[in-house]
């Protein structure tokens, strides 16, 4: 088992992380186990973290012991890998507005204690602004037409100096009539404009019409 990124291992070409609940699945995934740990499979076709980690990103700046705010939360896929990675001495605030997605939430974040599930809605970071430390890294996969606002709103509140920013850009979300890779480039010059980019990834073919950016405060 070779650590490919922080916290994420790879073995005959298929990543994972080292579980901090095993003996438990969430996603029906597959888990192996390697000089008495478990191991869960972190699938690229399910998360743009995942995939962009294939794609060959060098840093995201999660790690032990790091406080998350993770917008868009959804079921809790990614956002339980992300708690593997940080593990007991860390931190995720998962936002997501669906009622029904943050129930399933709930459900992981019962058997995993660095999860704390919020029902808002990540355009308004004013209503959950008191139930959010400081963080060390802001991931967002949201698919709305807005998406770069909503991730540089949330950044310049609760991203701490020298924090990470991973936003997973879904083009498509942004305007269908345009090639996706122009719309990267336009949401990369609205980035630089406040944060540092230090990678850059697309995502096909696990993700379509989907790139991932690494930034830094």
């Amino acid at each position: 088992m070779k650590e490919r990124l922080n916290g994420i291992f790879e073995s005959n070409r298929m990543l994972y992380t080292k579980s901090i609940t095993p003996g438990v699945k969430f996603f029906e995934e597959e888990t192996i186990r390697e000089n008495g740990e478990e191991y869960r499979n972190f699938n690229p076709t399910r998360s743009k973290l995942a995939a962009g980690a294939v794609k060959g990103i060098k840093e995201t700046g999660i790690q032990s012991g790091s406080g998350v705010l993770y917008l868009g939360a959804a079921h809790g896929y990614t956002v339980s890998f992300v708690s593997d990675i940080i593990g007991s001495s860390g931190f995720i605030f998962a936002v997501d507005f669906a009622p029904r997605v943050v129930r399933d939430l709930v459900f992981v974040a019962e058997k995993r204690k660095n999860i704390a599930p919020i029902l808002a809605d990540a355009n308004r970071p004013e209503s959950y602004f008191h139930r959010i430390a400081a963080v060390d890294v802001l991931y967002q996969d949201i698919a709305q037409k807005n998406q770069t606002e909503i991730f540089l709103k949330n950044a310049g509140l609760f991203l701490k100096k020298g924090g990470y920013g991973i936003i997973a850009v879904k083009a498509r979300s942004i305007d269908v009539t345009k090639e996706p890779k122009k719309i990267f480039h336009e949401v990369k010059n609205e980035l630089e404009k406040e944060m540092a980019i230090i990678d850059y990834r697309i995502l096909e073919p696990f993700q379509r019409a989907h790139a991932i950016f690494v930034l830094r405060t």
